[in-house]
């Protein structure tokens, strides 16, 4: 039995497997033909993220061929039929066949002795994004395409890799789509702090009548929001809940805050779940002010109100960025945020009209 291959990453694989096998087979068959390369969209991989565990599933030497709208009409199957016919069966002893699975459109890399079902994607720049992400960041990007795009798919659209952009149109793509304009920026902090807003006084209101279960699902969500905010805070796109914990690694605040956030996590009663949060409310709001992007908040915790809770009345801080928003359809909108904010927010959750405003927001 033929060992498996060392753990190349994917994106190097990917990168190698352009260069060495596809490029070749395209120069020569179809010499001149403007293209671009890259491994972008979904897959571990494209974050960074991938291991060996990876390979079980759409992981392999796979990536987007970028072609012109006519010459995908003209010649995209000829190409897709002569890379199945003429690629290697395997690329530094990677299968570069996919077979099907029983979950539909799921492959898996295995040996064949026919035709290679490769991931070869031949598209043009327009389609792709478009199917992707539901709108072409080359002709422009509304408030409504970036509030209804989850972080996910900005993120595995911004990352990943371009091997050569011989159409001149990712890289101005990706440039449009590297981080939310100012104001929506602005915007999106407000709406992250009002979630925390919403339930920082449930630790303790639910630990109070003895459901410490209950307490500790509500700190993790905080947990959850707090390590989103941090990720926003420095104009990282979250990804979603696989990777979150492995993309707020890479921030500067996790040294920090990886302890304070565990121990809330593990914390055996309500009381030591209220105070480790406390710490990393604090943390959060100092560097909130060390951004610069507002005055100065006060960032330590107070009693909620004449409840015997510990908390940072986490409000103030949308207040105080939403002040600074200039645009009027920015500052106009509901605190509810983009699609990944705003699907269990307590606001939304409340206030029917809210929930038929944001769905009107993700549909236009």
């Amino acid at each position: 039995m033929t060992p498996p291959p060392s753990f190349i990453p994917g994106l190097e694989l990917s990168r190698r497997f352009y260069l060495d096998a596809v490029r070749p087979l395209l120069d020569e068959t179809a010499p001149g033909m403007t293209h671009s390369a890259a491994r972008l969209g979904s897959g571990s991989e494209v974050l960074g993220f991938d291991t060996a565990r990876s390979a079980d599933h759409e992981w392999g030497p796979r990536l987007q061929l970028f072609l012109h709208p006519r010459d995908v009409t003209r010649h995209g199957a000829r190409i897709t039929a002569l890379l199945s016919e003429r690629l290697p069966k395997t690329f530094l002893g990677y299968p570069t066949h996919f077979a099907p699975t029983d979950e539909a459109g799921i492959g898996v890399m295995r040996a064949t002795d026919g035709a290679v079902h490769h991931r070869v994607d031949v598209t043009d720049p327009g389609t792709w994004f478009t199917t992707h992400l539901g709108f072409d960041p080359r002709e422009g990007i509304t408030p409504a395409d970036w509030l209804a795009t989850p972080t996910q798919r900005l993120a595995e659209v911004t990352a990943g890799a371009v091997f050569h952009d011989g159409l001149g149109h990712l890289a101005p793509a990706r440039a449009n789509l590297a981080w939310y304009p100012h104001d929506l920026w602005l915007y999106l902090l407000a709406c992250q702090w009002q979630r925390i807003s919403q339930e920082e006084a449930f630790v303790g209101r639910c630990g109070e009548v003895g459901d410490e279960l209950g307490s500790a699902v509500v700190a993790s969500r905080l947990v959850r929001d707090l390590m989103r905010l941090c990720l926003l805070m420095e104009r990282r796109y979250p990804p979603y809940g696989k990777w979150l914990g492995s993309a707020f690694a890479r921030t500067t605040q996790a040294p920090a805050l990886t302890p304070i956030l565990t121990a809330a996590l593990t914390a055996p009663d309500w009381h030591t779940r209220e105070h480790h949060l406390a710490r990393a409310y604090e943390t959060v709001a100092a560097t909130h002010n060390q951004l610069g992007l507002t005055d100065p908040v006060d960032p330590t915790t107070r009693p909620y109100h004449s409840r015997p809770f510990q908390v940072l009345h986490a409000e103030r801080f949308t207040t105080a960025l939403t002040t600074r928003i200039t645009d009027p359809a920015i500052s106009s909108l509901p605190t509810i945020g983009t699609v990944d904010q705003f699907v269990d927010s307590t606001d939304v959750l409340s206030h029917p009209e809210l929930t038929r405003a944001a769905t009107r927001a993700t549909v236009s």
